[in-house]
């Protein structure tokens, strides 16, 4: 009777333990285990979409931890802010001169390459790519127009693939690179009234897993993060139902979803600890991920 009230209690204290993560067990893991954001220091870390959001949060995690900054989106001004923010949280680590401004549009394909150059130029390296810009979407398959489709692909999956391949050419040249993507739950399960959303995720998971396995004699890795729920503006831009309409919601903060910047702290250290794919949500969606992972029904 003893053992069984004690296999008990273990089960139950188990299940509490692994309630209360905010990511998935090897993530975990690394986190206490692994390698710290710091080994990332002296690195050039370019982030995308870093003007707000998740992105502005990796920013300021990737300065704590030493790593020059290439800053990138369309509100130039925001990056500015960003910086400033990043040279505060480097606590003397970086100096002006560590962290680029980029403006940078993502939908105009045709300057990625020289967006590039200008980063090559600048830091004459690429260490870390971590393609983050991207838009939510809120609509039900059926009511959504194929125009909002495609406006939601070439932003959210199309656009990464660009960045990506404008700076491939220079981390194959060095021979080492790593690309850290900003995926989604909705990368692994579908999410309803997300259609379009969780496409342009599912197809960045098949092209970057793609592009782990081909480039791995070249030592560039690649990290796919699904994040869940988390405190942002993605609501506030959505794309909807109607071609240039926005969803306009502002998350309140009772609404019990991860911070950015807890967001970014385990999104930074899966990157340094070079993980294949990391899964960044409280349950109950930690919980879907390993259901639907493992037990597909």
């Amino acid at each position: 009777m003893i053992m069984l009230a004690l296999i008990v209690v273990g089960i139950i204290a188990a299940v509490v333990f692994l309630w209360k993560l905010d990511s998935d067990l090897t993530l975990a893991w690394s986190l206490r285990f692994g390698k710290s954001a710091e080994s990332l220091s002296g690195k050039v870390v370019w982030v995308t979409g870093s003007s707000s959001g998740i992105g502005e949060a990796l920013a300021h995690e990737f300065a704590k931890a030493g790593c020059k900054l290439v800053l990138s989106a369309r509100r130039e001004e925001l990056l500015k802010s960003v910086k400033q923010k990043c040279l505060e949280l480097s606590r003397g680590k970086l100096q002006d001169s560590d962290i680029l401004v980029l403006r940078l549009d993502l939908l105009q394909y045709e300057t990625h390459a020289e967006a590039t150059e200008q980063v090559m130029k600048y830091f004459k390296r690429i260490d870390i790519l971590v393609n983050n810009a991207g838009r939510s979407q809120r609509s039900l398959i059926v009511d959504t127009p194929l125009e909002v489709d495609r406006q939601v692909i070439d932003l959210d999956l199309l656009a990464p693939i660009s960045v990506t391949k404008a700076v491939l050419p220079h981390m194959i040249k060095q021979g080492q690179g790593h690309i850290t993507c900003t995926s989604s739950v909705a990368g692994k399960l579908g999410a309803p009234g997300s259609g379009i959303y969780s496409s342009a995720k599912h197809g960045l998971q098949g092209f970057f897993d793609t592009l782990r396995i081909e480039l791995a004699t070249w030592n560039i890795g690649v990290t796919m993060a699904c994040p869940g729920p988390v405190y942002s503006e993605a609501l506030l831009h959505a794309f909807t139902d109607k071609p240039g309409k926005t969803l306009g919601i502002t998350m309140g903060e009772d609404w019990g979803r991860m911070t950015a910047a807890r967001c970014a702290q385990l999104m930074v250290v899966a990157t340094a600890n070079e993980l294949h794919e990391a899964w960044i949500s409280p349950n109950p969606e930690l919980f879907y991920c390993y259901l639907f992972q493992y037990m597909p029904f």
